[in-house]
């Protein structure tokens, strides 16, 4: 089988490389290197191709598509104090307000 070959990939493999490649070309990354990363995640997660005598019993390890959720919080944290409490508190205040509103249309519809 040559490289890049991806005849031993099932649908579904090919429908998530496909999903993560559009996640990184949104964020900027180029074409090329939006399909090399998204096939890298569906290898380190699947160990593979999954068709005929490729390890299909092994599980799926979901940790490297959850992996860039570890880099969040750099930003906040990289914000002076004041500005991080004024922006929580400013949530706090929407999500009161979101509730009552719909404690208000509950009671409505009773």
């Amino acid at each position: 089988m040559p490289r890049g070959d991806k005849s031993k990939y099932t649908e579904k493999q090919k429908r998530r490389a496909e999903h993560i490649e559009e996640g990184y070309e949104e964020r900027g990354v180029s074409e090329d290197e939006a399909e090399r990363r998204a096939w890298a995640t569906v290898n380190k997660m699947d160990h593979g191709g999954k068709l005929s005598g490729s390890g299909r019993g092994k599980k799926i390890n979901k940790a490297p598509a959850k992996k860039g959720g570890k880099l969040g919080g750099a930003a906040s944290a990289a914000r002076p104090k004041a500005e991080r409490v004024k922006s929580a508190k400013k949530a706090a205040r929407t999500r009161a307000r979101h509730r009552a509103s719909a404690a208000k249309k509950g009671a409505k519809s009773t």
